[in-house]
């Protein structure tokens, strides 16, 4: 194995499906606003129309964000982008282009021919460009993205409908706003990849699936190596599209000794997967990947992790800078994220309202961080909207289902979209299908049916409290019986905690105060749930909220509001740029409960 993903360096837009034949188009492109929807009538996606593209744009930085270099951060639905790239097509070989999201629905042209279409503004998708390549090494890449910001069917999140954001919301974004990159594959080559860890049983089973339908023998191979210890292999013959198998993992069968090998927070350790498609014995595409050997569940109030307890200590990740929006000013942010989370002494994160970068998961995987992964939700109900969230929420399952620090799943919150849940049965039914085709898509992880209240199901009871009195969220979670009281009340939120008419909750379903706090230490014209003044009031009304919590023997986790300020919205333990508001080790005092 030459190529080992994780040792890697973090900067491959794809960590979990890595080649070695691929380049970045991060940079600068040739972009243009239109605003009055003209350039499909002008044809601006031919390699003629090279005049229509007036501005410049660096990729992959939305142009509402200063880090683009457009900075203008009104109403514009409709945004062109045009980039020359060096590409040939070699006999055997697909030349793809890969883009890591495009806010919302984008076309994409190569010398002015369509090369592919994709609708949903937090999923990765591919273009094969080889046919359409004209003769010669330089081509002409044209994206048209499409995003109504008065949309409120499409799943948003925190992107503001007003101009200005305001109280809890954010700018937009459009366009495209993570990498963008080619690779030179196989014409049989893996598009995707997944696996689950079975530790009774030793064991590893694998799910792939490769380009096109394979030719008679056809095998995949599969390797599993930790340092330098070969955990297992396993070679197997490809009969249709997707590929399942097993691989036996002997060294876990000594339960004695196998927690060497597990990953977890504190023992991050990964294992390197080696995937290889050979054609009568000749390897016809080679791709590297890694696993973490771990497990999920809930049983009797707990959240398990490797079939022991474990309690989550979360912060909320809005994932979200100053100048550059929900992409991160640059490809060492996502590991400076991941360590200020850790050091102040959270050991979960769950992203809100968006589905982050595959190198902020990455670095949660190599540094050992458990993450909630979130979708945006929508802001009213339709069947339009319905499908566009499951849709979306499908793609996202599958694609972020490979990284071991990724243990629940979340994806609805605080009602939103489903604003009449308790009064509309279509909108209840929503949140149960969720929960089932969630569950249908990944069984081995928790799910989350309706973050915060409402909840009509699911794994965990994750309840939403911002209560500011520390005294008053210490009675309320002190005993089971004073935790069965909130669940049977109107519910910290005022709204109820668990619908009249839901589903079956899971039996030991583990009860998280997944949102408290909210404490704005700045300005005035800053918004929060308090607001404090000077640094020893923020010390004493953080650490007060965390002391009650950390002190009930029936939470098995909580998450805070918020790691970082985000505009207007100040309840960060840090500020805007990273920077922690009190002493990072005072912090992590207070979050662990321990000096």
């Amino acid at each position: 194995m030459t190529l080992r993903a994780s040792t890697h360096d973090g900067t491959h837009p794809r960590p979990t499906m890595m080649r070695e034949t691929w380049s970045s188009l991060d940079g600068s492109w040739a972009f243009a606003h239109d605003d009055d929807g003209v350039g499909l009538a002008e044809r601006w996606f031919e390699p003629s129309q090279a005049e229509a593209f007036d501005r410049e744009i660096t990729v992959p930085f939305v142009p509402e964000s200063e880090a683009s270099g457009i900075h203008e951060p009104g109403f514009h639905p409709i945004v062109w982008y045009r980039r020359t790239i060096t590409a040939s097509a070699e006999p055997g070989r697909r030349v793809l282009l890969h883009l890591g999201a495009v806010d919302h629905e984008a076309h994409i042209w190569v010398d002015g021919r369509l090369a592919g279409h994709h609708v949903g503004g937090q999923t990765a998708f591919s273009c094969d460009l080889t046919d359409l390549l004209d003769a010669g090494e330089e081509h002409v890449v044209v994206v048209r993205a499409f995003d109504d910001p008065h949309d409120v069917e499409l799943p948003r999140g925190k992107q503001d409908w007003r101009e200005e954001p305001h109280g809890i919301w954010y700018h937009r974004s459009t366009g495209i706003w993570r990498s963008v990159w080619l690779e030179t594959v196989g014409e049989q080559h893996v598009t995707a990849f997944h696996s689950d860890f079975d530790m009774p049983r030793a064991c590893v089973t694998v799910s792939l699936r490769l380009a096109r339908r394979p030719e008679p023998g056809t095998t995949v191979r599969i390797a599993l190596v930790a340092g330098e210890e070969r955990l297992g292999a396993v070679e197997v013959a490809a009969h249709d599209t997707r590929v399942e198998t097993t691989v036996d993992v002997p060294a876990v069968r000594n339960t004695q000794d196998r927690d060497r090998l597990l990953w977890s927070p504190e023992h991050p350790h990964l294992v390197d997967v080696s995937l290889e498609v050979l054609r009568d014995g000749e390897v016809v595409d080679a791709a590297a990947s890694y696993l973490g050997l771990r497990t999920t569940g809930i049983d009797r109030g707990w959240f398990l992790l490797n079939g022991e307890p474990y309690f989550v200590r979360s912060v909320l990740e809005q994932g979200y800078w100053p100048s550059s929006h929900l992409t991160a000013p640059s490809l060492e942010a996502y590991r400076a994220e991941v360590e200020l989370i850790k050091e102040l002494g959270f050991t979960a994160a769950r992203i809100h309202q968006k589905v982050e970068d595959p190198r902020f998961l990455f670095w949660a995987d190599t540094l050992g961080l458990l993450i909630w992964g979130e979708t945006a939700n929508a802001y009213s109900y339709s069947p339009r909207a319905v499908g566009a969230l499951m849709g979306e929420w499908t793609e996202i399952v599958e694609q972020v289902r490979p990284h071991p620090s990724v243990v629940t799943w979340v994806p609805m919150n605080e009602s939103w979209g489903v604003r009449d849940l308790a009064d509309h049965a279509p909108q209840k039914d929503l949140t149960i299908a969720l929960t089932a085709v969630t569950r249908a898509l990944d069984p081995s992880r928790p799910v989350v049916a309706n973050d915060g209240y409402e909840i009509t199901g699911g794994d965990i009871l994750a309840l939403h409290d911002y209560t500011t009195d520390a005294e008053i969220l210490a009675r309320r979670y002190r005993d089971e019986a004073a935790v069965q009281d909130v669940v049977e009340s109107r519910g910290p939120q005022g709204r109820r905690p668990i619908d009249d008419a839901a589903q079956h909750v899971t039996d030991g379903a583990p009860v998280m105060i997944t949102e408290f706090g909210g404490i704005a230490y700045a300005a005035e014209g800053t918004w929060g749930y308090a607001t404090v003044t000077t640094a020893e009031e923020f010390e004493e009304k953080v650490g007060g909220l965390f002391a009650a919590l950390n002190a009930s023997p029936v939470l098995a986790g909580h998450c805070y509001t918020q790691l970082t300020d985000t505009l207007q919205e100040a309840n960060g333990l840090a500020d805007a740029q990273r920077r922690p508001k009190l002493d990072a080790a005072r912090i992590r005092a207070l979050v662990t409960g321990r000096p």
